[in-house]
């Protein structure tokens, strides 16, 4: 493997580092590893977040009360990662073969894209849940006025406009590369080191520094303010300890799900700025990234139970959506066991009735 060419990321050429000879004794034990594992990984965060966010969809699309700013802004997420999620089998299939793509060039640059939007989408959605839910509970009388399902649909069409935005590099420069090894691989080939670097610190600057300030801030400003609101412990102590629980996992989950990943994205841009590293810390980036990017994709399958399934109130709409399912089926099968058991009572008092005849006529 060409140690100049990132084969091992689907998202950008997130770590194009320039490894010496003594540091490529490694590069061989990094790709087993990752041929093995990585495949994996992305087929668990697959499963498990397909069918969470499809859980998500239907429940608020069948959901009465589906029309509000909070459950908007959730529909888009869930859509977000829904279309994200749809890539990583064939990037699984990618990692399993060798880094060697075998779905073709549209599918290479359709795939790069997905990831790219879901990059920033995702949390984009998930930065603007938390400033409706600053609003919603800190200055509750004013939001009522100010939140509306119009505007919360537009932002969102705006968030899918600077989304989509951001795939341009990846539908220009993403590509399929035949290399000397009978690889075909799907990469990325910039004009310049510049653009990788730009586009890198753009990622570590938008898709997360600035997200995570924002979203910190809104649920470090909600609890300060559930706490020091006696009306709101007097009433219910149980609501406000499950609100601050919900901070705490929404605001650890964002963070250990993507810093990791940024961080090594960072390094890797300062080493094409000209920092210097030393051979372990190459490697270590090299054999990182693809765990770490898993961590980041993992968030996908975690904000449908972390924004849903841990919610008092969708647990009570998905029980409504399944438990009306459920019981139609359930008023169906009583209905079908009914009629079988009129029709064998029917039959059963024509047979003495037709035996009865039937010996008279004998007789």
């Amino acid at each position: 493997m060409d140690s100049n060419r990132n084969l091992t990321s689907p998202n950008e050429s997130l770590v194009d580092l320039n490894l010496t000879d003594s540091c490529d004794h490694m590069s061989l034990l990094s790709a087993q590893y990752q041929k093995m594992l990585i495949p994996t990984l992305y087929s668990l965060i697959f499963l498990l977040g397909f069918l969470g966010n499809m859980l998500v969809v239907c429940v608020l699309f069948h959901s009465s009360g589906r029309k509000t700013v909070a459950n908007t802004y959730l529909m888009n997420l869930a859509m977000s990662d829904l279309l994200f999620l749809s890539s990583l089998p064939f990037w699984a299939v990618y990692y399993s073969l060798d880094y060697n793509w075998v779905f073709g060039q549209f599918m290479c640059k359709l795939c790069g894209g997905l990831v790219t939007i879901n990059v920033y989408a995702s949390i984009f959605f998930i930065t603007c849940m938390s400033v409706d839910r600053y609003h919603a509970i800190v200055y509750p009388l004013h939001s009522q006025s100010s939140r509306s399902v119009l505007r919360a649909r537009c932002v969102s069409a705006f968030i899918w406009f600077v989304a989509a935005l951001t795939t341009l590099p990846t539908v220009v420069f993403r590509d399929i590369h035949t290399f000397p090894n009978n690889i075909t691989a799907c990469v990325i080939y910039y004009p310049s080191t510049y653009w990788n670097t730009g586009l890198t610190l753009a990622k570590n600057t938008l898709g997360f520094f600035v997200p995570f300030v924002v979203i910190a801030s809104c649920y470090s400003r909600i609890a300060v303010h559930l706490m020091a609101t006696p009306t709101h412990l007097e009433q219910d102590s149980a609501r406000l300890v499950h609100v601050l629980h919900m901070v705490v996992a929404v605001v650890l989950a964002f963070f250990f799900c993507w810093f990791p990943f940024h961080v090594l994205a960072f390094l890797g841009a300062l080493g094409e700025l000209g920092v210097h590293w030393d051979c372990w810390v190459l490697q270590a980036i090299n054999k990182l990234v693809p765990i770490f990017l898993c961590l980041g994709f993992s968030n996908s399958a975690i904000n449908p139970f972390l924004y849903c399934f841990v919610g008092n109130h969708f647990r009570e709409k998905l029980w409504q959506f399944y438990g009306g399912m459920l019981t139609q089926k359930r008023d169906s099968i009583s209905t079908r066991l009914s009629s079988f058991s009129r029709k064998l009572s029917d039959l059963r008092e024509s047979v003495p009735m037709e035996i009865l005849e039937h010996q008279s006529i004998s007789a």
